[in-house]
């Protein structure tokens, strides 16, 4: 090996990070290497202003310490590894807007509080595009090629390549298959302790682009990329694990077989839903997925093996008892989802929140990124839980992102107005 690639999450979930020649890589795995702090809250328009008092400090530095367990070889590129970071300030105290960092807390109030251990698994859709005469056109768009494999499905055989990339990454992906959408797909990932998983989850979207990319295809998680096909879901599954390994979420005794604290839990989820949404639904995009008949939830609810609600109850119980929130859209953050999540079921836990009956409807969903951060300001108890520098940065970055969107004139309003108007 010749180069070691660091990594890092930045707020939005993308990739950051530097190519290091492995004669210095000691020295960075004992001094850190530098980076920008402000490189966390960058817009995805390259600005640095949305990074809450930057400017006034000067963009600052911080440093990236490598997380040694985390070293895989990447397959794509030759004579390379990769390796994931964790950030501290210049007095080494762990960067508290830093995605992964955000979710180790959140697992430690779990292990500290509750001595129990957050198991995730994290299952995403994307869409693979190729070029056209008028730019991106969908790969393999044959419809309805669900839940179908091989070349008339996939005349390149990326799926496979996907699922041996991820292997040698280290990865934990367990299938890959067609989804419904023209050129969608779907790779599954086996689950495991909040950190890691979401690490494999963070690492696993990098893999999926730069495989394409080295295909000559570009490979999109945004949530809603076309009118007339479906979205792209991120799909949460999590359970609670106690020091003796037992998944606290399963009841035998129970008739449902689920526990009083799977049941907080999901209250939890169901009581702060609509200030989750802010992560869960990213982007100005992301609520043109969340619409209804869409298999997608638009409200407040929970059903046992329903893929229409926001929290759905597989039907496996014992060791596989567990929830799987449906809310989230492919473009998520995997750390700061999977942590938002925990904090919210964490709630539910310790103020023994009451689980509604299945029956009962939902509170609609936000309708919109603006209406979500509305939601996210009002809820104080899980505000506080989240810490107000992230709340301050997440919500810049997402206000300056609104802000530009609403001052960008769409393809749609030249066709609906400027011949008759």
């Amino acid at each position: 090996m010749k180069y070691v690639r660091l990594l890092y999450s930045d707020i939005h979930g993308y990739p950051r990070g530097k190519d290091i020649p492995l004669d210095f890589f000691r020295t960075i795995t004992e001094e850190g290497q530098a980076f920008c702090y402000s490189n966390l809250v960058d817009g995805l328009d390259g600005s640095p202003l949305n990074a809450p008092g930057m400017p006034d400090r000067g963009f600052p530095d911080m440093r990236a310490m490598p997380d040694l367990s985390t070293l895989a070889v990447i397959p794509w590129e030759k004579d390379t590894v990769q390796c994931l970071v964790d950030l501290v300030d210049n007095n080494g105290k762990p960067v508290d807007i830093s995605p992964r960092e955000f979710l180790k807390r959140a697992t430690t109030l779990f292990n500290d509080s509750l001595g129990l251990t957050p198991v995730l698994a994290h299952e995403l859709e994307f869409y693979l595009l190729q070029k056209g005469e008028n730019g991106w056109k969908r790969y393999s768009d044959q419809a309805g090629m669900i839940y179908t494999v091989g070349y008339r499905a996939d005349e390149l055989g990326l799926m496979q390549k996907f699922l041996e990339a991820g292997k040698i990454l280290n990865l934990g992906v367990t299938a890959a298959n067609r989804e419904h959408g023209g050129g969608q797909f779907e790779v599954n990932m086996i689950h495991g302790k909040a950190v890691s998983s979401a690490d494999r989850a963070f690492s696993f979207k990098n893999m999926i682009k730069e495989v394409a990319a080295c295909n000559g295809l570009l490979a999109t998680f945004m949530g809603k990329p076309f009118n007339n096909q479906p979205g792209s879901g991120f799909h949460l599954h999590l359970s609670l694990m106690n020091q003796q390994d037992k998944n606290v979420f399963s009841d035998s005794s129970a008739t449902d077989g689920l526990s009083e604290m799977a049941k907080h839990f999901i209250a939890g989820v169901l009581h702060h839903a609509p200030a989750l949404t802010a992560f869960l639904a990213p982007t100005i995009n992301a609520y043109k997925r969340l619409i209804p008949n869409n298999i997608a939830p638009v409200s407040t609810d929970w059903g046992y093996d329903n893929r229409n609600v926001l929290v759905r109850i597989p039907p496996e119980r014992g060791l596989g008892s567990r929830l799987e929130i449906r809310a989230g859209d492919g473009a998520a953050n995997p750390y700061l989802i999977s942590a938002v999540c925990l904090l919210a079921g964490y709630d539910g836990i310790i103020r023994k929140i009451e689980l509604q009956p299945v029956e009962v409807k939902g509170n609609s969903l936000p309708r919109t990124l603006t209406e979500s951060l509305e939601e996210l300001y009002a809820d104080k108890a899980l505000c506080e839980l989240i810490g107000n520098s992230m709340i301050t940065a997440y919500s810049a970055v997402k206000t300056a992102e609104i802000e530009r969107y609403q001052q960008y004139v769409t393809d749609w309003e030249l066709k609906e107005y400027v011949q008759h108007l």
